[in-house]
């Protein structure tokens, strides 16, 4: 019976902590936009606050800053929508492409994105004595918000 608890409470642990990093993107992806408006794009070179913002946010939860950036985020580029509307990286921010011609939309205005994608490593309350051996070892989270 305990060794089935230490599994309740490890995979209960895991799913806490990979809601928090999913929150935590969430909301570093919501805390751009709010800081980079329309004045202040593209919003790497024009908005100061973006990586403080960002960084600020990702380390709200109880996490604290166990939750990271995966390196090159948050990245600001732009995107078009391919044929099946699925976003596809056109430039980055310093060229923006006129219209989303290469990827078969000329009529469409490319937006200009920050994703934000950050990691967690999960450290198991009990090892080696439970199913957390079977979950990864770190959590990935990505978020996306359209600047413009």
């Amino acid at each position: 019976m305990a060794i089935g608890m230490m599994n309740v409470a490890d995979i209960a642990s895991f799913m806490f902590d990979k809601l928090q990093v999913n929150n935590a993107t969430q909301m570093a992806a919501q805390a751009v936009w709010t800081a980079c408006d329309l004045n202040h794009l593209p919003a790497a070179t024009k908005c100061p606050a973006m990586t403080t913002v960002a960084t600020a946010a990702v380390q709200s939860t109880s996490l604290g800053s166990s939750v990271a950036f995966q390196t090159g985020y948050p990245l600001d580029a732009y995107y078009c929508p391919d044929s099946s509307g699925t976003l596809q990286y056109v430039s980055d921010y310093a060229n923006p492409p006129s219209n989303c011609s290469v990827t078969g939309n000329a009529g469409i205005t490319p937006g200009e994105f920050v994703n934000i994608q950050t990691t967690y490593t999960y450290t198991p309350i009990i090892s080696g004595l439970s199913a957390s051996a079977l979950l990864p070892a770190t959590i990935t989270s990505s978020s996306w918000a359209r600047l413009h």
